[in-house]
């Protein structure tokens, strides 16, 4: 059987207006990541291969949490969500959303007109993004071992409405959801994709790590 463990990457700037400005964690994102490689000591810590994207994020998660990568993949890189934001508004006048209520309608917007082809000049297509993500979760699956895949949101979006079958809102709700510094376990198992975790916090369980559950 075949195990990939997904993480998203931890607290990035979340004040950031544009892609470049994100691509960085927080103060508290480092705490995240490095409290969840401290559980994964204690409990499982062996992986066959470290993989992440090409994000300064990703790599200083992986790294934080206290692990060496062994490779980088551009195909693990998170959808341009600002792009495509700016891309809305300017084609379709629906406006950036100013707070979380307001992300949370907006994100669903986002997905339908991108996955329609209604969002021109963006920098990646739904279909290559689709494409690349499963991809290389297909290249992984078929890879004898363990892997652990430190990511993004919307990768991991895209991963579950590819095991799970889901419509676009479906993969709206899984990203809306997915917290920083999250687990989840996808096994390659009877010939298939299996979800076996969604979203583990077990590094924030404590009482006193409420606080550091965080979404953006």
């Amino acid at each position: 059987m075949t195990e990939l463990v997904l993480v998203r990457h931890g607290q990035a700037n979340s004040h950031a207006t544009d892609e470049e400005s994100y691509d960085r964690l927080s103060d508290l994102g480092h705490v995240q990541a490095g409290w969840l490689g401290a559980h994964m000591q204690q409990t499982n810590p062996h992986f066959d291969r470290v993989v992440t994207g090409t994000l300064s994020r990703q790599a200083e998660t992986a790294r934080a949490m206290g692990y060496e990568i062994t490779q980088q993949d551009a195909r693990l890189n998170e959808l341009s969500y600002f792009d495509l934001a700016k891309a809305l508004e300017d084609q379709h006048g629906i406006l950036a959303p100013q707070g979380p209520t307001e992300f949370a309608t907006h994100l669903p917007e986002v997905i339908d007109h991108w996955q329609q082809d209604r969002l021109g000049g963006v920098s990646e297509t739904f279909g290559d993004f689709a494409g690349r993500v499963t991809g290389v979760i297909d290249e992984f699956a078929t890879t004898p071992g363990r892997t652990l895949l430190v990511t993004s949101g919307g990768v991991i979006g895209m991963v579950l409405r590819y095991v799970l079958a889901l419509d676009n809102a479906g993969m709206s709700r899984v990203m809306l959801q997915t917290l920083n510094s999250s687990l989840h376990c996808v096994r390659f198992t009877h010939g298939q994709l299996m979800l076996a975790t969604f979203n583990a916090t077990p590094h924030l369980d404590a009482p006193d790590r409420i606080h550091a559950r965080t979404y953006v």
